[in-house]
């Protein structure tokens, strides 16, 4: 059995079972995903490795400073859930594992994608992509649209700002009283994309060989016009 991948168990027929979840509970299943696919030489994770992870300072939005006790109640309630599985490690150390394909009912390149926004929240697609990739191969923008548009049907992603340049999202899975909060920081950040410059557009390798050509044309012109200025001269 793939332990970092999907898995088929006796229960997965019922399909997906996920629900919203607090911020602990989005924090701690984000750092079991990312871990799995970032480090899955170290995984499955101790109750000391989640709170580590949980409380790292980079790549989490907001900051946590979470007790071992939060942490192991969130996995509690998450194993509870059916999001989480408590296996034996070496020696007598609890180790979990997570079953977010299954309760998610997700590929891998998606629950990476929802790893990054349940770590992060709400975020550009720009930057979601850049953040993403480092869990699974995302080429481009135009390679993670397809998947965005999958997560939306399953309701598990949402859209905060209209398509297009700096489009916000974020996931399904915040409690409805967050979501006023959730809506006002997408407003800052899509207001602070929108103060950006455009990119410079992109020059197709054709337009690119034309103005070599018409350059070497004009420096032909050039040195021919040289030549008779020389012979006026003279």
């Amino acid at each position: 059995m793939n332990t970092f991948g999907p898995t088929t168990t006796n229960d997965d027929d019922a399909g997906p079972q996920w629900r919203p979840l607090d911020r602990i509970q989005r924090r701690v299943a984000g750092v079991l995903v990312e871990k799995a696919k970032t480090t899955p030489e170290n995984y499955p994770l101790s109750l000391n490795a989640i709170t580590t992870g949980a409380n790292q300072k980079s790549n989490r939005s907001p900051q946590m400073d979470l007790d071992p006790s939060d942490v192991e109640l969130a996995l509690e309630e998450l194993r509870e859930m059916g999001a989480v599985v408590e296996i034996q490690g070496d020696g007598r150390v609890a180790k979990y594992k997570h079953r977010m394909y299954e309760w998610l009912g997700v590929d891998k390149v998606e629950l990476a994608v929802m790893a990054e926004l349940l770590l992060r929240g709400e975020q550009t697609v720009g930057e979601l992509r850049g953040r993403a990739a480092r869990m699974e191969p995302i080429a481009d923008l135009g390679a993670l649209r397809p998947v965005l548009q999958s997560l939306m049907q399953k309701k598990l992603v949402i859209s905060l700002t209209p398509e297009g340049r700096g489009q916000v999202i974020t996931h399904g899975l915040y409690q409805a009283n967050e979501m006023d909060k959730v809506n006002a920081r997408a407003g800052e950040i899509s207001a602070s994309e929108s103060s950006r410059p455009a990119p410079p557009p992109k020059i197709s390798t054709d337009a690119v060989s034309e103005l070599r050509e018409e350059i070497n044309e004009l420096r032909h012109e050039i040195e021919q016009l040289k030549e008779r200025l020389t012979l006026l001269e003279s």
